[in-house]
C-alpha cells in the first residue's frame, strides 16, 4: 500500500540504519516437524520494559498443513529508496511466508495490529510452477523492483532451482528471474551487491536430497552444493561459477556487505568431507572477476561415540555443522552458529580477509546440551539461525534446522527454544539471562524477523 512519506523504516545508508530505534517485536517461524498441525508465525515481544518481555504474545496459523515454515522476509524495505528503482512510498507492511515443502506462499499483513498478523492473500503451488517453473520457495529478498524468492526445485522437484520475483504490492507472482542460467543447476540463497550491480547465488541440493534427510551416499560423494554463482544483476545472466571443490559441502548464507561500495561478503561451508570442520570464505571483487578464501575453519570436537548419534559415530567426533551466519549492519561483526557443537561465536571482520574471533558461547549441543544462564537445561538443538539488530547491540537466534535433518542430528528429538545475546561495545558478547523463549511443545522455531527491519532484511544504495 502506499504513502505519502517514505516509511520510516527504509533508510538510504546502513550508517543511517544503525541509528534506528530498538526493535519491539520479532516474528518467528514456527513449525511442527510431524506435519500433524498447521505451522505458524509466533509473534515474541522484545522490549525489555515490558510485563511480557520475552514471552509469545501472538501466534497465526498458516492455511494447511505440511508447509514447513523456514525462511521468509518483508515484501518492501530499504532497497527501495534506490535511485535506479525508486518506490519510496510502499509500506513494510506484509510478511511473505514461503512453505518450503509445501510450496504454499502466504501473505500476512502486519498492520494494524502488530501483534496480530493478518493472512489476506495464499499463492498456490499450481500458480508458481506454472508462471516460473519452480517449486520449494525459500529465501525471500525485497528488491528495489519487486519481491526476490530462491526456489530450490523445478516444477518436478528436480535441477534446476533458481529465483522467482514478485510484485511487492499486489503480491502476483511475476516469473522466472533468470534470462540466461549458464551452469547453475543447484539453488539455495541469493542476495547481491546493489552497488556492483551483482547478484549471488549458493547451492544446497534439490528437494529429494533433504526432504528426507540428508543422504549420507550422497554427502560422502560429495554431491550436495559446493559452488558459487556470481550474475549480473540488471540482464540476468550468469557471469562467473566458483567450485570451493566436493570436499566442501553444503554452501549456505550469504552474507554480503551492507555497505554498497564494498565489494566483498561471507558464505559458510557446513562441513568438510576431509576433516569434518566448517568453514567461512569470503567473496571479493578482483578487477573484473570475483574470488574467494577460505578465512575460518573450525574443527569438528572428539567425542565418545556412544554420545553421538548414529549418522556422525563411526566418526568418533561432533562436527561444528555451520549452518546459518549473520554480518552487523555496520559489517564489523560477523555470528556464526555452530549447530552441532553448540558453540556462538562472534568474529571481528573489520578485515574482512582476516577475520579475528572477539567472543565465544555455547548453549546445547549433540555431546554438551548446555543450559541457559537462567538455569533453563540441558537443552537440545544448539545455536542454528541467528538474526541482528540493527544497532548491532541485540542478536536473537534459534535452534531448529529441518525437521528431517533434525532427526538426524538430534534423534531423542528437539526442544524448541530462543535467546538473545547482546554484544558488548568493546567487543564479546553475553546472554541475556532474562531472555529464554522455551517454544510451545510440537512446534520447533526456524528464522527470526525483527520488527521494523534487521541485519539480514534490508539492502542500502547509499554509504
Amino acid at each position: 500500500m502506499a504513502t505519502w512519506t517514505p516509511d520510516p523504516t527504509f533508510y538510504p545508508s546502513p550508517r543511517l540504519a544503525a541509528g534506528a530505534p530498538p526493535e519491539k517485536l520479532a516474528y518467528v517461524a514456527s513449525f511442527d516437524p510431524a506435519r500433524r498441525r498447521n505451522d505458524e508465525i509466533a509473534v515474541v515481544d522484545l522490549d525489555n520494559r515490558s510485563p511480557a518481555y520475552g514471552q509469545i504474545v501472538g501466534r497465526i496459523e498458516m492455511s494447511g498443513v505440511g508447509d514447513e515454515l523456514h525462511h521468509f522476509g518483508w515484501n518492501a524495505c530499504s532497497s527501495c529508496l534506490c535511485p535506479n528503482m525508486p518506490h519510496p512510498h510502499v509500506e513494510r507492511r506484509y510478511l511473505v511466508v514461503p512453505g518450503l515443502r509445501s510450496s504454499r506462499i502466504h501473505i500476512l499483513d502486519t498492520k494494524p495490529d502488530p501483534k496480530n498478523p493478518k493472512i489476506v492473500r495464499v499463492i498456490q503451488p499450481a500458480e508458481i510452477a506454472d508462471r516460473t517453473g519452480y517449486t520449494r520457495p525459500h529465501t525471500v529478498h525485497c528488491g528495489p523492483d519487486g519481491i526476490y524468492i530462491s526456489a530450490l526445485g523445478n516444477a518436478e522437484g528436480k535441477a534446476p532451482g533458481g529465483i522467482l520475483l514478485m510484485d511487492h504490492e499486489t503480491f502476483d507472482v511475476l516469473g522466472r528471474w533468470e534470462v540466461d542460467r549458464g551452469p547453475q543447476e543447484l539453488a539455495y540463497d541469493m542476495w547481491w551487491h546493489l552497488g556492483h550491480d551483482t547478484m549471488i547465488t549458493s547451492e544446497w541440493g534439490t528437494p529429494d536430497m533433504f526432504e528426507n534427510g540428508l543422504v549420507p551416499e550422497l554427502l560422502l560423494a560429495g554431491k550436495y552444493g559446493h559452488k558459487l554463482h556470481f550474475w549480473d544483476l540488471h540482464r540476468r545472466k550468469h557471469l562467473q561459477e566458483i567450485d570451493l571443490g566436493t570436499q566442501h559441502q553444503l554452501v549456505f548464507e550469504l552474507r554480503p556487505a551492507h555497505d554498497p561500495t564494498k565489494a566483498y561478503g561471507f558464505v559458510n561451508c557446513v562441513l568438510s568431507l576431509e576433516n569434518l570442520s566448517s568453514s567461512i570464505w569470503t567473496w571479493y571483487r578482483d578487477g573484473d572477476t570475483w574470488k574467494v578464501k577460505k578465512v575460518i575453519e573450525i574443527p569438528a570436537e572428539p567425542a565418545d561415540p556412544d554420545l553421538l548419534p548414529a549418522a556422525i559415530k563411526d566418526f568418533k567426533a561432533c562436527p561444528p555443522f555451520v549452518t546459518d551466519i549473520d554480518l552487523s549492519v555496520d559489517d564489523k561483526s560477523l555470528y556464526v552458529c555452530c549447530w552441532g557443537t553448540g558453540d556462538f561465536h562472534q568474529y571481528d571482520v573489520s578485515d574482512p580477509l582476516a577475520p579475528k574471533l572477539a567472543g565465544k558461547l555455547r548453549i546445547g549441543g549433540v555431546v554438551s546440551k548446555a543450559p541457559h544462564p537462567s538455569g533453563t537445561g540441558p537443552l537440545s538443538g544448539a545455536p542454528q539461525m541467528v538474526e541482528i539488530s540493527r544497532d548491532g547491540r541485540r542478536i536473537y537466534f534459534t535452534n531448529s534446522l529441518y525437521g528431517a535433518i533434525d532427526a538426524q542430528l538430534y534423534p531423542d528429538g528437539v526442544r524448541g527454544w530462543m535467546v538473545k545475546v547482546d554484544a558488548k561495545p568493546g567487543g564479546g558478547i553475553e546472554f541475556d539471562r532474562d531472555f529464554f523463549v522455551d517454544w510451545p511443545q510440537g512446534l520447533v522455531p526456524h528464522q527470526v524477523r525483527l520488527q521494523g527491519g534487521d541485519a539480514s532484511s534490508d539492502s542500502y544504495c547509499y554509504p
